[in-house]
């Protein structure tokens, strides 16, 4: 009964993180179908053609902003999203954690261990995410991002730099390691 009871658990742990992942990829494109349901005349409504269409749009924008004609418009966007009271805090910090992840300057690149408590043997995983804090007045300190598990949110705390350690991984490695709550292993 032991054997049976270890197949089935192992056909689980192999089973639902596909399942999941699935129904969550499945749900995403319904939903953002659902929203664009574009009729085709004689047709009528297709599934999957108001995804297929936000795909094209969002690789569209991307053509135009890469432009030169266009690039002014869309730095004229940006400016004036910049400039508009509480849309600036939001388009802001949205517009720079994409890029910290995607952008050209990827911010997330640099993985690091710090020691919590001088002295003690509690570490944190964490990314460096400036190196001078000269602007704020505190030249002895590095920015360091720590992500939450399971979660898409985390802390940004400063350290004195004696106490962040650079390691060799992969920033992917290390935050697919910090955000699966320390299970996941490359």
């Amino acid at each position: 009964m032991n054997r049976l009871a270890r197949y089935f658990l192992n056909g689980l742990l192999f089973i639902v993180p596909i399942f999941l992942t699935l129904y969550i990829i499945y749900l995403l494109f319904a939903k953002i179908d659902s929203l664009l349901q574009i009729p085709l005349p004689g047709i009528g409504i297709i599934p999957g053609v108001g995804f297929v269409v936000t795909i094209l749009i969002i690789t569209l924008t991307g053509v135009l902003v890469s432009n030169l004609i266009t690039r002014r418009f869309m730095s004229l966007m940006d400016r004036l999203f910049n400039r508009l009271p509480l849309v600036k805090i939001l388009y802001s910090s949205i517009k720079d954690l994409i890029n910290a992840f995607l952008g050209e300057k990827k911010t997330f690149n640099q993985p690091v261990l710090v020691t919590i408590i001088p002295g003690s043997n509690a570490s944190a995983l964490g990314f460096v995410t400036s190196e001078s804090l000269q602007h704020l007045g505190v030249d002895d300190m590095v920015a360091v991002y720590f992500p939450q598990s399971y979660n898409f949110a985390g802390n940004l705390l400063l350290f004195p730099r004696e106490q962040v350690r650079p390691i060799e991984a992969s920033s992917s490695d290390i935050m697919t390691f910090i955000v699966s709550g320390g299970v996941a292993k490359s």
